[in-house]
């Protein structure tokens, strides 16, 4: 079942994996000093925020299969 799941979603894994990492980079070398800012104030909100976006981003490569017979993808 979860073997399925991850090769079914393996390129929106691939960018939450991704954008977790670049949202950590990003907090850490750029970030908010006065802490004022709601994204990049704190590393998990980062984190999440581009892990997020890059699930996203990635889930819009994935093709889909198409329904009708005969027609090409």
């Amino acid at each position: 079942m979860i073997k399925s799941f991850i090769q079914r979603n393996k390129l929106m894994l691939l960018g939450v994996l991704l954008g977790g990492i670049a949202g950590y980079l990003y907090y850490h070398f750029i970030g908010c000093v006065t802490g004022t800012c709601a994204i990049t104030s704190k590393p998990v909100n980062s984190t999440v925020y581009f892990a997020v976006m890059g699930g996203l981003g990635f889930s819009m490569l994935k093709r889909e299969k198409s329904k009708v017979k005969g027609e090409r993808p």
